[in-house]
């Protein structure tokens, strides 16, 4: 079934990640300050690009950063500054944490794609992304966009990303995702920050196509997970791999999958292979079972 915005949402991402390199100085200004105690928060995709960020902040000497689902957020805990993400600006579990948090009177920032919505009104400060907002419930321009740019802000340069996944968005599907494409099942696996886009690419899959994944960090793979490796199954790593897993999966009759990319566009070529494994199973992926733009509850 054709993915009508979600292909075209896909294929704008590298010239999305580019534009909003201009936007660096206005993101530093509301994020948390270096030696801050800081918290991330979101739902589903956003809490893993939360998980992303708190993992590379930390690693990059910018103090201490936890991440958590909106729904287990310790909201008496002391931190500095929290980071919400929301793309839609309405999910339940994010306005009803802000809230909390405003009454502990607690700093917070919003990271939003959709203007008009209650989040950002509820955060101390709003970094507005509007640019990358998207009519698919499945997200992935958003998420990746805001992540971009949040590794910018820490210093990191984009340009081997963004030529990356221009390249990634060259390939012939058929042919760069062959190994993957036929796959009955897929784990993914990350270390570091890495581990919060497994977990994406992994919900990726289930959202838009209905398939079996599973997501771990890299080093806990072999501590039980990996028995399910086998013939017609694949597992795939972003980033830095582990001594010896690639063999230990391939002693299985397992595919690994692994490319010296930058593991944001890594993901990019997991949304390709969204599409195509969409297309296999006849589903539209603009619009997943059971699952709506945002989730709000009565």
């Amino acid at each position: 079934m054709a993915a009508r915005y979600l292909s075209a949402e896909i294929a704008t991402q590298p010239d999305d990640w580019r534009a909003v390199l201009r936007r660096v100085a206005e993101a530093k200004d509301v994020l948390p300050r270096p030696g801050q105690r800081v918290a991330v928060t979101g739902c589903g995709t956003s809490f893993y690009m939360a998980q992303a960020y708190a993992a590379l902040r930390e690693s990059a000497g910018e103090g201490l950063t936890d991440a958590f689902a909106s729904s287990e957020f310790p909201v008496d805990r002391d931190y500095d500054h929290v980071v919400a993400i929301s793309r839609s600006g309405t999910t339940t579990e994010v306005i009803e944490l802000l809230e909390a948090l405003a009454s502990r009177d607690r700093v917070t920032t919003a990271v939003v794609a959709t203007e008009g919505t209650r989040i950002p009104d509820l955060a101390t400060k709003q970094l507005m992304l509007s640019e990358v907002d998207e009519r698919s419930v499945v997200q992935t321009r958003f998420a990746t966009t805001t992540l971009a740019l949040l590794r910018a802000t820490l210093g990191e340069d984009l340009s081997a990303a963004i030529q990356d996944a221009e390249a990634v968005l060259t390939e012939e599907p058929a042919t760069a995702l062959a190994a993957v494409g036929d796959a009955g099942q897929l784990t993914f696996v990350g270390r570091g920050w890495t581990v919060g886009l497994a977990y994406e690419a992994a919900l990726k899959l289930r959202e838009s196509a209905q398939f079996w994944t599973e997501a771990y960090p890299a080093m806990e793979y072999r501590h039980g997970p990996i028995s399910i490796a086998t013939h017609g199954r694949a597992t795939w790593a972003f980033g830095e791999v582990p001594e010896g897993l690639a063999d230990d999966v391939r002693a299985t009759g397992a595919h690994f999958e692994h490319r010296d990319l930058d593991p944001l566009a890594e993901l990019v070529r997991v949304h390709r292979l969204c599409l195509h494994k969409a297309d296999q199973a006849g589903v539209d992926p603009d619009r997943p079972r059971h699952l709506s733009r945002s989730i709000i509850l009565s």
